[in-house]
C-alpha cells in the first residue's frame, strides 16, 4: 500500500482528531475532538468557545493535529500527523452534518452552532502531513499528500 493511501485510510477510519493548541504565551494544550472531513484538507468540530483549546485557537491559530487509532498495540499504531492553522467559522456545517448523520449522529444547522447557541464550528486547513514510516523501527515520518 502507497503512503498517501496509508494516510487517508486512517483519516477514514477513525473519528477523533488530537489538537495540540498553544495559548500566547506559548502554554501547550491538547485536546481530543470529534472530526468530520471530506476532502482530507479541511477539519471540522464543535466546540465551546469557552474551552481552552478554543481559546487558545483564537489566540493563536497555528495547531497541530494527530489522528491515529489508540485501540492498536504497540508497533502496530499508525498515525497522520499534520500541521495546519484553525478557527471559528460557518462555512462547512453542511459538511459536518452530512459526516455526523453517516456516523449515526444528529444532524446539524446553523441554529446549533450560531445565535445563543454553546457551541460554535471549527475548522482547520491542513498543510502538512506525515506518517510514520511503515518498516521504521523508530519515529521515523515521512511527508504525504491524502
Amino acid at each position: 500500500m502507497r503512503r498517501d493511501e496509508i494516510a487517508r485510510g486512517i483519516l477514514d477510519s477513525n473519528s477523533f482528531v488530537v489538537l495540540a493548541t498553544a495559548d500566547a504565551a506559548g502554554v501547550p494544550w491538547v485536546s481530543p475532538v470529534w472530526f468530520a472531513q471530506e476532502d482530507y484538507r479541511e477539519f471540522y468540530w464543535v466546540s465551546s468557545p469557552d474551552a481552552r483549546h478554543s481559546r487558545n485557537i483564537a489566540e493563536r491559530p497555528e495547531i497541530a493535529m494527530v489522528v491515529y487509532d489508540p485501540t492498536v498495540k504497540p508497533r502496530h499504531a499508525e498515525a497522520v500527523y499534520m500541521s495546519a492553522t484553525a478557527g471559528e467559522t460557518v462555512r462547512g456545517i453542511e459538511i459536518f452534518s452530512r459526516v455526523s448523520q453517516r456516523r449515526g449522529l444528529a444532524a446539524w444547522g446553523m441554529e446549533r452552532i450560531s445565535g445563543n447557541a454553546r457551541l460554535r464550528l471549527y475548522r482547520a486547513v491542513a498543510s502538512e502531513y506525515s506518517i510514520l514510516e511503515p518498516a521504521a523501527d523508530i519515529d521515523g515520518r515521512v511527508s504525504v499528500t491524502p
